[in-house]
């Protein structure tokens, strides 16, 4: 797989950022080629982009990183929806084979090094992350400040990246059973989760599985659940139009003031006000 390796002991030079929706399922990708590096980040549907001769199919959750000088272009059409950045970087090595025993997956401290293509861990984060890079660029437009958090944007993909799919394998019993949670706590933050639930699914005791959950992450297992459900509330109110209601309901509470209530205590905002800070969103019909 390639890899990009950028030097980043100083900032990276943002160029333009937004978030691309296709305003027609026949919307096919335009034709160009690449004068700094872009990166997609998918959010619904699936892009069919080429880069040189080889044939991208990214989908929801995955994410491109293209270099210049690329001649991009669509092959296919592609109804989708993405978030994308152009920036400039001081560029290292050009890995062709980041499994190259030749090449360590640990750069130093100044480098990082970005396969071309893969699947982030953390979707939301990545999301909240370019939603406020967005708004910084409407509300401040100060270059210093857009430099340095598009790199933070960079430095989050590198290890969201690498926790996933370069960290060594778990071997022990009990940390298998820890991801097997997270897991299942990731793909069920839609519904009212309690550890009694957790427990009966893993069938295991509830309280052995809450002391083992906190002695691995340091943290409680019911803190947990709250912190990933407020982890999606907070990509629901930065990235889709729906009301406190419907976030609220999509979340599993069916109480407003009670999540309410939660994501003002985990976030330190209330709902609206986390969706006022963050509303300057850029859409850009490429």
């Amino acid at each position: 797989m390639v890899a990009f390796e950028l030097i980043v002991d100083a900032p990276v030079d943002l160029e333009i950022t937004g978030k691309f929706a296709a305003p027609s399922p026949d919307w096919i990708h335009l034709s160009r080629i690449l004068l700094d590096y872009e990166l997609i980040v998918m959010t619904e549907g699936v892009l069919y982009l080429a880069g040189d001769t080889t044939y991208f199919t990214v989908s929801k959750g995955e994410y491109l990183l293209l270099p210049p000088y690329t001649k991009q272009f669509g092959y296919k059409s592609s109804n989708c929806s993405f978030y994308w950045l152009h920036f400039k970087a001081q560029e290292g090595l050009t890995v062709t084979d980041i499994t190259d025993t030749g090449h360590t997956i640990k750069p130093a401290e100044n480098r990082l090094l970005l396969p071309q293509y893969g699947t982030v861990k953390s979707l939301e984060k990545i999301i909240v992350m370019m939603k406020q890079l967005q708004d910084s660029v409407r509300a401040y437009n100060q270059k210093t400040l857009n430099n340095y958090m598009t790199t933070v944007i960079l430095c989050e993909l590198y290890n969201q990246v690498f926790q996933s799919e370069h960290s060594p394998l778990r071997k022990t019993k009990q940390e298998q059973l820890y991801n097997d949670i997270v897991d299942y706590i990731k793909w069920s933050r839609s519904e009212h989760i309690k550890v009694s639930q957790i427990a009966a699914y893993f069938g295991y005791n509830e309280k052995y599985l809450s002391h083992l959950f906190s002695t691995i992450s340091g943290i409680p297992l019911k803190q947990y659940i709250l912190q990933q459900k407020m982890e999606l509330a907070k990509f629901l109110l930065s990235d889709t139009n729906q009301n406190i209601s419907e976030v609220s309901l999509q979340l599993g509470y069916k109480d407003c003031h009670n999540f309410m209530k939660s994501f003002k205590k985990i976030v330190g905002l209330t709902p609206t006000d986390f969706r006022n800070a963050y509303a300057k969103r850029l859409l850009f019909y490429e």
